[in-house]
């Protein structure tokens, strides 16, 4: 069988040997290294040259995100997932605009982390629920008030051209909601949603879900806000879809 072979990345050694036991335990994923610097992952990507990097973002000698960036130039096919402490949209939206498919945070669930090595494989993006209310309460929050203004969007291009079922997926990605909540919310199932997601992304010229927020913030097109409260039940807001 052919595994997925994993490089990790940390300056901290406990964190280190953490991950090689969450991910060894995976039958189909392999620890084919680990470095303990951006210097030393860029090198080791080069001698190795895994399928994922589990990286640390705040090292020595060369930061992750700029690792992340020398890496996926040299190797672009290399899947990279950022695992840290951070949770700010400092941190965030970095390592994403350096490449990153994942952003984890180091206190995840070890199947958390498992699952995102396999959904990056896969073309996937690989964000937890936190990252991706984090980044929609940074958009919502913009010392920007401009950012949010409707853009001017011609009367023929795709953004404009959006179902009244994509701009619904669309305004519960706003709210922060994962693929399988969205699932629940609209009666559809989970292969459903990530059509229509897909279908979006390319009506909008991107590749990935947090894209997709992020650009339709800037067209206007929707407006990031806070999850819904604990007292809203899901799914009695609207008939099931047949």
């Amino acid at each position: 069988m052919t595994t997925t072979q994993v490089l990790i990345v940390d300056d901290q050694e406990l964190m280190l040997q953490a991950l090689k036991v969450f991910v060894g335990q995976a039958e189909d994923m392999t620890v084919v290294g680990d470095a303990r610097n951006g210097v030393e992952a860029v090198e080791r990507c080069r001698e190795l040259r895994p399928d994922v990097v589990l990286m640390d973002l705040h090292m020595p000698l060369l930061n992750g995100v700029d690792a992340t960036r020398r890496i996926l130039a040299e190797q672009p096919r290399i899947k990279v997932i950022a695992v840290t402490t951070f949770a700010g949209p400092e941190a965030i939206v970095p390592a994403l605009c350096a490449g990153a498919s994942g952003y984890l945070l180091k206190d995840s669930e070890p199947e958390l982390l498992v699952r995102s090595i396999r959904e990056v494989i896969a073309g996937h993006n690989a964000l937890s629920p936190a990252i991706t209310a984090a980044l929609v309460d940074s958009l919502r929050h913009s010392p920007d008030p401009r950012r949010h203004l409707p853009a001017r969007i011609a009367p023929d291009s795709p953004a404009a051209m959006l179902t009244p079922r994509e701009r619904e997926a669309l305004d519960l990605l706003a709210e922060g909601m994962s693929n399988a909540e969205i699932s629940a919310e609209l009666y559809i199932s989970e292969a459903a949603v990530k059509s229509r997601l897909g279908t979006l992304a390319q009506k909008l010229g991107v590749s990935s879900r947090v894209q997709i927020l992020v650009h339709a913030c800037e067209l206007g097109l929707v407006q990031p806000r806070l999850r819904r409260t604990e007292g809203h039940v899901r799914g009695t807001s609207r008939p099931p879809r047949t």
